[in-house]
């Protein structure tokens, strides 16, 4: 064991957030924690990495034990360059390699001094951390010398991630730390965290990097931490099974508790045949009851309708737009029409939010056509939180503006009913903004969003903050919603649950236009380049080792024999290749699987990449002939 916990108590202001709590950790784990907003998840990750002290229980730790923290919220006043800051992760002697480092890159260095440097790093037998130091910032593709303030909030991130590292810790606590990033980021960090070797506890609210990474899910609710082995299926249906038990298991006690108020409530009759251990368990049972902890509801999220928009919500006609002498977009025509749930894909700075503009009317292209849709009413969920709310407000005065009631479809309803659907107590609701968590003000923008009247909503980033629940219950409203939704997102597996088209940008200004979500867009762009004129197809092509060629396909012509055949025989090779590619899944997911070598797991993760990319061929080459049909 790595790391223990053994009935740990903590309470911060009246609060119970660990309630003799018992966890272990064991080589190469790759724990994901879940739990609600305000659960206390960052706490308990404080209080493994020590920086918290804890009202009672043990800490265990192995001897010798090396643990790294990123942290959840980027620091603002971390000062000196990106080589400075990855280096302070060695230790002390990191800031002896980064005046190195430093003088070492001016034109006319100081050789006194840089001798001396070289003598303690020397002295020290420090040459193999600057090698890691240099290692880790390449294979991050961090600018060493940029300054770190100057830094966008993803590529920070990438820096704390790669300080975190670079010490080779035995246990990495890493705390949302796809937050800010772009997907393409965040596929980056799945392979290096997929690859360490030491032992991974993190919170995320990412279902795919969950998935992909999670060999163990515990979950923090009231206080208890709870834990399901095999990945977030398994944690899924457990907790489901585990909540409906203690439904059950509560409704048995109630039923218990009023049947005994009733007894203890009889008349004169009843009083002579009490007995004291009858009444003495009465008495227990009422403190049980006063002490025990409910659930924290559900958000209830009901988004206001208003009267339907034009069919036309936009149209683009050969687009073009540049920042500072970059193409961002390049000959984009496109329509948007009524109904349509449109993600909007890309990197970070690609120009996602500019595109958003632009389709809203908010920004004039540089040249290129744009028409809006009749009677839209535009409901607009900011990536900077900041810009939609008054810091200095409170909930109450966020979402009334002053009034006791707000219109919810034909219904009145008091502010603070409302603001109590999504989760804020009275209190909390009174309270101002600027001191609300990132996930409240979330929740808050939501509830002021959704009690607008709205045919068009429009979401940049929608997914910072909100815990599972919130997500699960915020897809569900956006596919019933009759209106329009322009989603931007790096939150993979929402895209694929909601949206119906996706707008991406593929880089050099091209942006793409594509049915369905991102693995529809992956599978499209894979499937892309062997739709080839029948020059083209004609032409020999190496291909992968893994893969048969595929005969090429003329366009326009009849389906031969041989095509037939070979039409006839896709599903099978499908069929096989999928059920293989189900039973490795499965093999990941066994609790055991990351105590094997690392060559073992490797291979697994290897064949299971294989597999995905000679599916995705064959899958291309089954539209292929069935368009000969």
């Amino acid at each position: 064991m790595l790391l223990g916990l053994n009935k740990v108590h903590l309470a911060i202001a009246g609060t119970v957030l660990l309630d003799d709590v018992d966890f272990s950790l064991d080589e190469r784990e790759r724990v994901c924690l879940v739990g609600r907003n305000g659960a206390g998840k960052s706490t308990l990750l404080k209080v493994m990495s020590g920086e918290l002290a804890i009202d009672s229980g043990e800490i265990v730790r192995a001897s010798g034990l090396k643990l790294a923290r990123m942290q959840q919220d980027v620091p603002t006043a971390e000062a000196g360059s990106v080589y400075d800051v990855v280096a302070a992760g060695v230790g002390e002697l990191g800031a002896v390699v980064s005046q190195y480092h430093a003088l070492s890159c001016q034109e006319h260095p100081d050789m006194k001094q840089l001798d001396a440097l070289h003598a303690r790093i020397d002295a020290a037998d420090g040459w193999a951390l600057e090698s890691r130091v240099q290692a880790m910032i390449t294979r991050l593709r961090l600018p060493p010398d940029g300054q770190f303030a100057d830094l966008s909030g993803g590529l920070k991130r990438r820096v704390l991630l790669a300080q975190a590292l670079v010490g080779d810790p035995d246990v990495l606590l890493l705390d949302e730390p796809t937050n800010h990033l772009d997907i393409d980021s965040i596929a980056e960090m799945e392979e290096l965290l997929a690859s360490y070797a030491g032992a991974l506890i993190f919170i995320s609210h990412d279902r795919a990097f969950v998935r992909r990474l999670a060999t163990r899910v515990c979950d923090l609710d009231r206080g208890q931490l709870s834990s399901w082995p095999g990945g977030w299926e398994a944690y899924l249906k457990g907790k489901e099974e585990a909540l409906h038990a203690e439904d059950r298991q509560r409704a048995l006690f109630d039923k218990k508790l009023a049947q005994e108020e009733v007894w203890i409530r009889k008349g004169v009759e009843a009083r002579r045949t009490r007995n004291a251990g009858r009444v003495k368990a009465l008495l227990a049972l009422r403190e049980q009851f006063s002490q025990r902890r409910n659930r924290e509801g559900q958000v209830q999220i009901a988004v206001q309708e208003a009267e339907r928009s034009g069919k036309l919500v936009a149209e683009l006609k050969n687009v073009a737009q540049a920042y500072q002498g970059r193409t961002l977009i390049r000959d984009l025509s496109t329509v948007i029409l009524r109904g349509d749930k449109l993600g909007i894909i890309g990197p970070n700075g690609a120009g996602k939010t500019t595109l958003l503009n632009i389709i809203l009317g908010r920004l004039q292209p540089d040249s290129g056509d744009v028409r809006q849709g009749s009677k839209l009413e535009i409901a607009y969920f900011d990536q900077l939180r900041g810009a939609l709310l008054n810091l200095d407000q409170t909930a109450v005065d966020a979402v009334g503006g002053g009034k006791e009631f707000v219109e919810i479809g034909n219904a009145r309803k008091h502010v603070i009913g409302y603001l109590q659907d999504f989760l804020f107590t009275p209190d909390r609701a009174r309270v101002p903004v600027r001191v609300l968590s990132g996930g409240e003000r979330s929740r808050l923008l939501l509830a002021q969003l959704f009690c607008k009247p709205s045919n068009l909503l429009v979401l940049d980033e929608p997914t910072n903050d909100l815990d599972m629940e919130t997500l699960d219950l915020l897809e569900e409203r956006l596919i019933e919603y009759q209106g329009t939704v322009l989603l931007v997102s790096h939150d993979r597996e929402f895209l694929n649950n909601v949206v119906t088209r996706s707008l991406v940008f593929e880089g050099n200004g091209k942006v793409g236009d594509y049915v369905g979500g991102y693995d529809d867009w992956l599978r499209q762009r894979r499937a892309a380049p062997r739709r080839e004129t029948p020059a083209a197809a004609a032409a020999p092509k190496a291909t992968p080792a893994t893969q048969p060629a595929a005969p090429p396909i003329v366009f326009g012509t009849a389906m031969n024999t041989k095509q037939r055949r070979e039409l006839d025989a896709l599903p099978k090779k499908i069929e096989t290749l999928e059920a293989e590619q189900t039973a490795l899944s499965e093999q990941m997911a066994a609790a055991d699987f990351y105590q094997q070598p690392r060559e073992v797991i490797t291979a697994v993760e290897n064949r299971l990449a294989t597999l995905a990319e000679n599916l995705a061929a064959l899958y291309a080459r089954w539209e292929e002939l069935e368009a000969l049909r």
